[in-house]
């Protein structure tokens, strides 16, 4: 997936969660910031990012801060992305256990109580819901969800459970936003009751996924599955 009229510039500071200020082509500017997570061991004053111009006179600010450079490798932050780069990658054929051939990708669908990021049917008539999850937060190559405390989360990977077990086939999809993620965890230290609920939808049949990615300041293409488990210890990098 490609970003348009993206930007190179630097980071400065981040006033809230909403926001960053940035120095572009000798200017400092306010971007929106395209992720609500902390984000505290990649938003270092001096940080390249990537930036994308969007002229709308109807928005407060013309940037959103989509990417930034740690040490040697680029991290895509955008909280929108994953679902996209998931949707273009299922209609591309990206297989998953249990289904063959895709022949209903139906986003944002309602199940009882759950709203889940994709319902899908193949083409034997299977049935099931996946969602998906962004993971930006990663140190030694390790990746970890989430960043931040997500109520929502648990509650769906709750309502996967349900629909495991009324016959639908589930799963869990961690989109790791960078390269240099080569396995991914739970993050215990902020959510270990996340940890619990992934491993009870495990053992109700929830297939859990885990891609990295090939990120450019303006690009992200999915690269290669990587091994998941939610009890690998995980030490926060700040």
């Amino acid at each position: 997936m490609f970003y348009k009229n993206i930007q190179e510039g630097t980071f400065i500071a981040r006033p809230n969660r909403f926001i960053a200020h940035c120095l572009l082509n000798g200017e400092v500017i306010v971007a929106h910031v395209k992720n609500t997570g902390r984000g505290k061991e990649v938003f270092l004053p001096g940080a390249k990012v990537g930036l994308v111009y969007d002229p709308n006179p109807k928005r407060k600010t013309h940037y959103d801060l989509v990417s930034v450079l740690k040490k040697d490798t680029w991290f895509n932050i955008d909280s929108q992305l994953p679902n996209h780069l998931v949707f273009e990658s299922l209609k591309n054929g990206l297989p998953l256990p249990g289904l063959k051939k895709l022949t209903v990708i139906k986003p944002e669908t309602f199940f009882q109580e759950a709203r889940f990021d994709f319902y899908l049917e193949d083409e034997t008539g299977e049935k099931g819901f996946l969602e998906v999850k962004g993971m930006t937060h990663e140190n030694k190559g390790l990746g970890a969800f989430p960043d931040a405390p997500s109520l929502r989360g648990l509650k769906h990977v709750d309502h996967l459970i349900t629909a495991q077990n009324l016959g639908y086939h589930t799963f869990v999809f961690f989109l790791a936003q960078s390269s240099s993620m080569k396995k991914g965890t739970v993050n215990t230290e902020m959510q270990p009751a996340f940890a619990e609920k992934i491993t009870e939808a495990k053992r109700a049949g929830t297939e859990i996924l885990c891609y990295n990615c090939d990120v450019s300041p303006g690009t992200i293409f999915l690269k290669d599955k990587i091994f998941f488990d939610e009890n690998l210890p995980f030490d926060s990098p700040v």
